[in-house]
């Protein structure tokens, strides 16, 4: 009787219509939009003033990485205290807009992201220049492990 129930089961189990996992490219546009309003976000926290909520995006651990004209830095304390100077009181900080956007799967909760920031002052642009982003997706959403910012 035990061995019947148990083939019923497995027969049912194989019957149970199967998920179609997403394509490859439907997971990018999907991901594509999420970081999208991410980076929205992470703009607008830069163009408040918002050091905290700017900073969220990376990954807080003291393997996370940044790439600059300065070198390298490990952990997102010295990335914290790389950008500490323009959002302190008084400093002056120009307004942040991302462009060219594009997200590449790398693996399972992996993405390669690259990208132009563009600093601006009115309609002039002070600063810009393209970035790749390493993003691991967690418990937390997405968060950057790994940036790697240059300037034009």
């Amino acid at each position: 009787m035990r061995t019947t129930l148990i083939g019923c089961i497995l027969f049912f189990a194989g019957c149970a219509p199967s998920a179609t996992p997403p394509s490859e490219e439907a997971q990018v546009a999907s991901i594509t939009v999420t970081l999208a309003r991410q980076f929205q976000r992470a703009a607008a926290a830069w163009n408040r003033g918002d050091l905290d909520a700017f900073m969220d995006d990376y990954l807080a651990d003291s393997t996370t990485t940044f790439v600059g004209s300065g070198g390298l830095l490990h952990g997102v304390d010295a990335i914290r205290s790389r950008y500490a100077p323009l959002f302190g009181h008084g400093a002056s900080r120009d307004s942040l807009r991302f462009e060219q956007f594009e997200v590449r799967v790398l693996g399972n909760g992996l993405v390669l992201v690259t990208a132009r920031y563009i600093l601006y002052r009115g309609p002039e642009t002070t600063a810009s220049g393209p970035f790749t982003l390493i993003m691991r997706q967690g418990p937390d959403g997405w968060k950057i492990i790994h940036d790697h910012s240059s300037s034009d």
